[in-house]
């Protein structure tokens, strides 16, 4: 029976495909219906209208999309503007985004990414914001998270605005923690608490003859699994100059070694979560916990609905440095990240497409998108409605990370993404033989540093 679950599971994922979204982060993304006007679209390349009266919007995933046509249905009632909103699988966006940057054929609004940004800010492909936000009283910069300003900025000029940011929290099923007699995590866990369930559920569900794995983290996606820990053990991904790879950090590596220590034994096989995402594997009833984003919050929601578990959150672990056996704020650790609402340059209406971007990244369209649960707010103070906005699931450890520990931005340069491949098929190797993590780490750094000796 789970393995059939299972297969469907993995067909749902083939369709409703894993991203890398939000902060580096995973939603669903795909294709959504078009229903006309300010609804969602199919779209195999992004395009715009060409006359200007109807604003073409592309994003990627398909959990937001409902959320965000009611705040753009709200604004084309006032503006007379219609907007179209097409949702294109994360793998499809960026290719799709260069041949229409190629081409001079974008969509007129889009959003922008922190693995992308950079090289298409120093393109002249986004419409500079400046002169936009200076005649709009309805943004005022100071009022978002700086990092996540920051990320849009080039050269002194604004190119996108912020729409969101994200943190890690602790995604559990409750229904296999009962079963096996094992208690909830706690907002209490320490890395080592993490572990010492992980372990227990293994072997519980070894005992009764089932395939359930205490947890489960994905090699490809470290924002919401094994960055957190480097951080959180004092360790770094890259310099602050951006210069150097911080994988050959002593707290790096022993952050990772930990992990290949202490979770590996308790974790599907790598040639099992490389086949089946582990977001699948958790639907699937076979991981009793994992970390997870923001992002996901629908995903896991929705899904819970038809599987009959019961799924809830916790604060994400903290590594106990000083050995008090209490939390300090500095010791528990959550990546965050945030997307940006861009316009194309060559867009036939500015204005209307600034005036959209606006309207999402007001305070107002701030407060109703944490309030439908598309994501978390941007705007600082906003994402209070988010925790409660699913019935039934409450979300506070998302938002509790910011008071409770400290929340470090997803680290970035100019070619994020080719060193992140290289983490993916790296980590593999050390996946598979845990005893040569230190020497995987090593040679990440190597790798690391002659892709950013490029960028100099």
């Amino acid at each position: 029976m789970k393995m059939r679950k299972l297969i469907s599971l993995a067909m749902a994922g083939v369709m409703c495909l894993s991203l890398a979204a939000c902060g580096g982060s995973t939603g669903n993304g795909g294709n959504a219906g078009n229903a006309g006007g300010s609804g969602s679209g199919t779209a195999e390349a992004p395009a715009k209208s060409g006359n200007g009266e109807t604003l073409v919007v592309n994003i990627w995933d398909n959990n937001q999309v409902e959320g965000l046509r009611q705040i753009a249905n709200e604004w084309s009632e006032k503006s007379g503007v219609d907007v179209r909103i097409d949702v294109i699988a994360w793998d499809s966006y960026w290719t799709l985004l260069e041949a229409g940057a190629s081409g001079g054929e974008l969509p007129d609004v889009f959003w922008m990414h922190i693995n992308e940004a950079d090289k298409y800010m120093g393109a002249g492909i986004l419409m500079d914001l400046d002169d936009y936000i200076a005649a709009d009283d309805n943004i005022d910069l100071s009022n978002y998270y700086e990092g996540i300003v920051e990320l849009y900025n080039h050269d002194g000029s604004q190119y996108a605005l912020p729409k969101d940011h994200d943190t890690i929290a602790l995604l559990y099923n409750k229904t296999i923690f009962d079963k096996y007699g094992i208690d909830y995590p706690t907002n209490d866990w320490d890395w080592d608490d993490y572990a010492a369930t992980a372990k227990a559920i293994t072997e519980a569900a070894a005992a009764a003859g089932d395939e359930v794995y205490g947890t489960a983290m994905n090699t490809n996606d470290g924002q919401d699994g094994w960055y957190n820990l480097i951080y959180d053990f004092g360790g770094k991904l890259i310099s602050d100059d951006k210069k150097t790879s911080g994988m050959d950090d002593p707290n790096t590596i022993a952050a990772m070694t930990w992990l290949a220590d202490n979770l590996f034994p308790y974790m599907p096989s790598q040639s099992l979560m490389a086949e089946t995402d582990p977001d699948v594997l958790f639907q699937s009833g076979m991981v009793g916990m994992m970390l997870q984003g923001s992002w996901m919050v629908k995903t896991f929601y929705d899904y819970q609905q038809e599987s009959g578990d019961e799924y809830a959150w916790a604060e994400i672990p903290y590594y106990d440095a000083n050995g008090n056996g209490s939390c300090e704020k500095e010791e528990r650790v959550s990546m965050y990240n945030g997307l940006g609402w861009a316009v194309d340059v060559n867009t036939e209406n500015p204005q209307a497409a600034y005036d959209l971007i606006s309207a999402f990244a007001s305070e107002e369209g701030q407060r109703k998108q944490s309030e439908l649960g598309v994501t978390m707010a941007a705007y600082k103070g906003a994402s209070d409605d988010f925790i409660t906005a699913f019935e039934g699931m409450d979300l506070t450890p998302f938002l509790s990370i910011e008071d409770d520990g400290t929340i470090i931005q997803h680290p970035y340069s100019h070619y994020t993404t080719r060193w992140e491949s290289a983490f993916t098929d790296g980590l593999v190797a050390a996946w598979q033989n845990p005893d040569s993590m230190e020497q995987v780490c090593r040679d990440l750094a190597a790798a690391m540093n002659n892709i950013l000796a490029d960028e100099q």
